[in-house]
């Protein structure tokens, strides 16, 4: 029988309060310093798994500059989803990290009606076949029918830092998109590059995002690569990352994703909106390494762009 507070399959991660943090409550230093997520903070105080000195603490407990603070880290012991063997194509892995190129026609992960056929689901079978038990942690999303980079974290920690890092824009994302339309014409209406509209829900449709004064800000950067006189290649990034930001903003300049049913028109011969995630940079919050990783474009996607 384990002694209460001792946990199998885990272990202590330890932090010396410094003066500064002298007066601190224990939840706000886990919170700031240690950048613990709030949903582990619950489990760790829920399973008094916080320890102050080497005593179980509770969250509002002043800290002292000197106190050893103490966590304790579960291993992971669940996929998180079920695994399911489908093909993945691995742009790169480490201890830490993978990133996948996601092919179109299904979802990151679960979610409504969908258990089953996703990403999510596929990098569980992967990790299973090689006898390891990582629970599948993604730090950002595609839509269904989108291809390209999408970037898992090995560990909760680092999904943490992996989600502040994207919202301060330290991860830098860059897709590829064929739009309706010739480019010198955005180019020349835009000339900045540069598309600013908020984004808001569509209160009429959930599902859907608008163009909207009172939405959020939303920021996308443009540039034409090959231009053609129906179709056009654009390169763009994002200074932020609202829901369908990319289809809403050229859907809105008048230039919507070629095969867009949701913000342009549906094309029956292609099935989808023809927008890839190309390239994710990054340094490795670990490791420091500069990591510039490009997903290969789909067969669809190459024999547009050859043909404009």
């Amino acid at each position: 029988m384990q002694k209460k507070g001792k946990a199998k399959n885990s272990s202590l991660k330890k932090y010396i309060v410094a003066d500064r943090y002298d007066g601190m409550a224990l939840e706000e230093y886990l919170k700031t310093v240690m950048e613990v997520s709030a949903r582990q903070r619950q489990k760790l105080f829920f399973s008094h798994g916080v320890y102050v000195n080497g005593v179980s603490a509770h969250t509002k407990r002043a800290l002292k500059a000197g106190d050893m603070v103490a966590i304790r880290q579960f291993k992971d012991s669940s996929y998180g989803v079920t695994p399911e063997e489908g093909n993945l194509d691995i742009i790169y892995e480490d201890n830490d990290v993978i990133v996948v190129n996601k092919p179109a026609g299904i979802l990151v992960h679960p979610a409504g009606r969908t258990e089953f056929g996703t990403l999510a689901n596929y990098l569980a079978g992967y990790f299973k076949q090689k006898k390891q038990i990582v629970t599948i942690r993604p730090v950002h999303r595609l839509d269904r029918d989108t291809t390209g980079c999408v970037l898992f974290a090995k560990s909760g920690k680092l999904q943490t830092t992996l989600e502040k890092m994207l919202a301060e824009g330290k991860i830098h994302r860059s897709y590829e998109a064929v739009i309706v339309g010739a480019g010198s014409k955005l180019a020349e209406e835009c000339p900045q590059g540069i598309i600013e509209a908020p984004i808001a829900k569509d209160v009429f449709r959930p599902n859907r995002r608008v163009v909207a004064s009172g939405g959020q800000r939303a920021v996308t950067h443009f540039q034409v690569l090959k231009e053609g006189q129906s179709f056009s290649l654009l390169s763009l990034w994002l200074e932020t990352g609202r829901t369908h930001q990319i289809r809403v903003h050229l859907a809105h300049s008048g230039y919507p994703v070629v095969g867009d049913k949701m913000y342009g028109r549906a094309d029956k011969s292609l099935g989808r909106q023809e927008l890839h995630a190309a390239a994710l940079e990054f340094i490795h919050p670990l490791t420091g390494e500069k990591l510039k990783l490009r997903a290969k474009r789909p067969e669809d996607f190459q024999h547009l762009i050859d043909n404009i």
